[in-house]
């Protein structure tokens, strides 16, 4: 989401409707980026808005999307965890009993925004530079504000983020 913080202004906490209001959009496109696909994405925005229900009381204003974003993150990386320790199996190849609807605006906006073999390569990347990649160009959050989130020196995510570039330039290429 672009624009100011409304936090940075008045100082306030938002209420939770207003940040499902105003900042799901952006919480969509960080999911995205890390997940790779809608469905993905849009159980890790779900998840974080309930995270986000829960923390609010404890929220001190200040950079709202930075704090979503770390919220984002942590349930893609909690997901991804979980999904190592138990592997689920996929839906079957028969189109007959899988029902397809038709993709949300969010996603089509996500779709624009990136070309299939850009999101393709973003999501060949290892989960740490993928995770540090879309936090600083997607999501637009400082190394600072990304090694705080990841509980990572700052050195180390620029290191990331360089490798992770470089990685993408050469699928890319």
């Amino acid at each position: 989401m672009t624009g100011a913080d409304p936090t940075d202004a008045a100082g306030t906490v938002p209420t939770w409707d207003e940040v499902a209001r105003d900042h799901s959009r952006f919480m969509y496109s960080v999911a995205y980026r890390l997940a790779g696909n809608h469905s993905d994405a849009e159980d890790v925005v779900q998840e974080s808005l309930l995270r986000v229900k829960r923390g609010l009381v404890n929220y001190t204003p200040g950079s709202l999307q930075g704090w979503l974003a770390r919220i984002v993150t942590n349930v893609f990386l909690d997901e991804t965890r979980r999904r190592k320790r138990r592997p689920q199996t996929a839906l079957p190849d028969d189109p007959d009993r899988v029902i397809v609807g038709a993709p949300g605006a969010d996603e089509a906006s996500a779709m624009e925004s990136l070309p299939d073999h850009i999101q393709a390569a973003l999501g060949d990347l290892q989960e740490e530079f993928r995770v540090a990649v879309v936090l600083c160009d997607v999501a637009g959050l400082s190394y600072g504000e990304i090694a705080t989130q990841t509980g990572v020196p700052v050195g180390t995510v620029r290191s990331r983020v360089h490798r992770g570039r470089l990685k993408l330039r050469e699928a890319l290429s």
